[in-house]
């Protein structure tokens, strides 16, 4: 990883390392139960296993970006965006990503990216209306600690077994497997692999989930030490969340799904458990910044 002036975080680390290491065990658990069942397909089941990680991987940032309804603007389109980013890089001593906007009134920022010199900053047309340039700067210096930390490559990485859990249900049951009644061990077969499917679908979900909510409060924390204004990032942190509830329901529904890249979700009551949420609650936030800025000396 390259170093930047961000703060480094040692429980960041070593919660990336322990997700990618379940993920990794999970995922070649799926993929040799997906060789013995289909056994004379293997060869077929490793390489398409093997193509969708490294395009998932390799194209995360076009994905997301394009899911998201993010284009790229040049300084002369944002002058005013282009030059918090630049302004936090500097301070920050890390490569300048790519930055865009994304046409939507839900305000909100992500981060995209496998790695600093392949990443991008967006942020939505809502949130550029909505915040004074401090309080940007507080949100895009949180999504900037996400590149910088690369754990959203690996929040990435880690959903993509979740989404291969489904694809493996579904390619079983379209596969014709078990239509014959008279052979049991296919019926069998396919009560399997759709059972493994759904475990291992619950398993990643719950570890991208302990992980994304850790992640949001060392962005959090990281953002307002290197810009040695936490009340600002509070200040955004209070503004963003009071004005997503009162966006319409249809928008919120449109942007729910890539909640865990977000910088706020935009659902506040998103799950009925804290277990299942993607960030950690806005009193959680706002009570850490306070120390941090108790710590600072800040007001």
């Amino acid at each position: 990883m390259a170093q930047t002036r961000f703060a480094p975080d040692r429980g960041l680390t070593s919660r990336m390392v322990m997700t990618m290491f379940f993920i990794g065990l999970l995922y070649v658990v799926v993929v040799s139960a997906l060789v013995v069942l289909l056994k004379g397909a293997w060869v077929v089941v490793l390489l398409i296993a093997g193509a969708m990680f490294v395009a998932q991987f390799w194209f995360s940032d076009r994905i997301a970006a394009f899911s998201m309804g993010a284009h790229e603007v040049t300084p002369e389109q944002a002058p005013e965006l282009h030059g918090a980013v630049d302004r936090l890089c500097a301070l920050a001593d890390m490569p300048k990503p790519r930055v865009a906007i994304a046409e939507s009134d839900v305000p909100n920022a992500f981060a995209t990216g496998r790695n600093q010199k392949n990443s991008m900053v967006c942020a939505t047309t809502g949130l550029l209306r909505r915040l004074e340039p401090e309080e940007l700067e507080g949100v895009l210096a949180h999504e900037l600690s996400h590149v910088a930390h690369r754990d959203v490559a690996v929040m990435t990485i880690a959903s993509f077994l979740g989404v291969l859990a489904g694809i493996i249900t579904r390619a079983a049951l379209w596969s014709g497997v078990g239509r014959n009644n008279r052979d049991q061990n296919a019926a069998i077969a396919v009560l399997i692999v759709t059972a493994v499917s759904v475990v291992v679908y619950a398993i990643s979900f719950l570890l991208t989930r302990l992980l994304s909510r850790y992640r949001e409060l060392s962005a959090d924390r990281a953002a307002a030490i290197l810009t040695g204004r936490p009340s600002a990032l509070a200040s955004a942190l209070t503004k963003v969340t009071g004005q997503i509830a009162r966006i319409p329901t249809e928008d919120l529904r449109k942007a729910q799904p890539f909640n865990a890249f977000y910088f706020a979700p935009a659902f506040n009551k998103e799950s009925f458990s804290q277990l299942l949420s993607s960030h950690p609650t806005l009193e959680q936030r706002l009570d850490q910044l306070g120390r941090i800025a108790a710590q600072l000396g800040r007001p």
